[in-house]
């Protein structure tokens, strides 16, 4: 066994926010997190590290690393030192959190030259995040769209995929990232339930298919729970956006844009303060890179 390994899985993007109902929906984007593992021989010692952004905490990280040893019952074994690296901004909608633990832990599983079973990944990478307190649903929509690509509904209180989709549109994804971040953690929960049957009838909509239109009603719904304001989404709508809406629990706000429209969104998303991330649609699988 080497005892090292890395993995690189792609980012996600809400369609339906599962926080009102416990479904929810979500699409890979071409955004990316990179984890390196090396197993180590002092069990219960997890070192981690964020390249990327090493002010940020390594808690679900460590989380990560300790539910998979646990999981094949070597905690006592090994202890582990973890570093990953993304362009995934932190705390800002966009799943970093969901991409940071589906590396770790494929990177673990690797790693350890266990068999490797995918959705028992993503699921593993969900338990983390409730031990680290990142995430009030699991958020096992987004973990599934950032491990598998594609578009992934799914049932978060039962970890059940409901649906899955590929979507053969070459379209751009614009995300406007505010600088300021906001923890899911934090999140008013009783304002975001309080619009469920708004949310029903985007998930019933993402259901039949129609994932941009499930996008954009969720996003103008979970914006006004939220306090955040919609007007970036209607200009990109206005400046031709296929659609557009909160992502996650924000601040960021997904623009799905045909290639003949790029600019003018762009444009129209300059009129906020924030970073322009421009990305594209993610269909690959996570996977153990060399």
């Amino acid at each position: 066994m080497s005892g090292k390994a890395t993995a690189l899985v792609h980012g996600a993007a809400t369609i339906v926010n599962a926080i009102a109902l416990g479904k929810g929906a979500a699409f890979g984007v071409d955004l990316w997190t990179k984890a390196e593992v090396k197993l180590t021989d002092e069990p219960g010692v997890i070192l981690a590290e964020i390249v990327s952004d090493p002010k940020e905490s390594t808690l679900l990280i460590e989380k990560t690393v300790a539910r998979v040893l646990q999981h094949f019952s070597l905690e006592k074994s090994f202890g582990a030192k973890v570093k990953t690296q993304s362009n995934i901004p932190i705390a800002r909608g966009l799943k970093s959190s969901s991409a940071a633990a589906n590396a770790t832990a494929l990177a673990v599983v690797a790693a350890l030259e266990q068999p490797r079973d995918d959705l028992e990944i993503v699921k593993i990478g969900v338990e983390a995040a409730f031990d680290a307190r990142v995430t009030v649903t699991g958020a096992f929509d987004d973990a599934c769209a950032s491990y598998f690509g594609g578009v992934v509904i799914t049932d978060n209180l039962n970890k059940k995929i409901i649906k899955q989709m590929q979507l053969m549109e070459d379209f751009s994804v614009l995300f406007h990232v505010p600088p300021h971040k906001a923890y899911t953690a934090d999140s008013n929960l009783n304002r975001l339930q309080a619009v469920k049957p708004l949310v029903e009838i985007a998930f019933k909509s993402a259901l039949e298919g129609k994932v941009w239109e499930a996008l954009t009603l969720n996003g103008l719904v979970y914006s006004s729970a939220s306090n955040l304001n919609p007007a970036i989404a209607i200009d990109a709508l206005a400046a031709g956006a296929v659609a557009a809406g909160l992502c996650g629990k924000g601040p960021a706000v997904t623009s799905v844009v045909s290639k003949d429209n790029v600019d003018s969104v762009k444009a129209a998303l300059k009129n906020y303060e924030g970073e322009i991330l421009q990305t594209k649609l993610n269909r690959e699988k996570a996977k153990v890179i060399a």
